[in-house]
């Protein structure tokens, strides 16, 4: 099965554990990026990308932007090329199963291309929980052997 990992890059060691468990489970897995290019086109960890957004807070036209978009447009090819999506939903921000703005997007492109949508734990208690479960996402518990299409 072809899958692609779905979820916070705050999650994103997690997301390197998950896939390399998925390939031993004999599927094809995607996540994002390890690396991004920055302004001045050297290559820096996702990680480091992430810290440096969070700070970014003032330009709209600041490369950190310009990099969101394009990771946003790579991951969405990414959705489009897998069986299924599996959402990476950890603890963040004292919110249990934690699902953010870019990761609720995919799913709803995911949805749209009628692709199932796997949440690793459970649904959470947040402003747009009724997007999510109106997306019918199975929900694993926290099982990576309950992934099934």
């Amino acid at each position: 099965m072809k899958i692609t990992i779905c979820g916070s890059i705050a999650f994103f060691d997690e997301m390197l554990e998950v896939k390399e468990k998925l390939e031993q489970l004999g599927h094809e897995v995607d996540l994002p990026p390890t690396e991004i290019i920055d302004e001045n086109g050297r290559m820096i960890s996702v990680k480091e990308y992430y810290r440096l957004r969070k700070e970014e807070h003032n330009s709209n036209d600041s490369w950190i932007w310009t990099r969101k978009k394009e990771a946003i447009l790579n991951h969405f090819r990414k959705i489009k090329w897998a069986d299924v999506v599996l959402v990476l939903n950890y603890e963040k921000n004292n919110i249990a199963g934690y699902i953010g703005g870019n990761t609720l997007i995919e799913m709803g492109l995911a949805l749209w291309l009628k692709k199932k949508i796997f949440l690793l734990n459970e649904i959470p208690e947040i402003v747009y929980k009724e997007e999510i479960l109106g997306m019918q996402p199975i929900v694993l518990n926290g099982d990576l052997r309950n992934l099934d299409i």
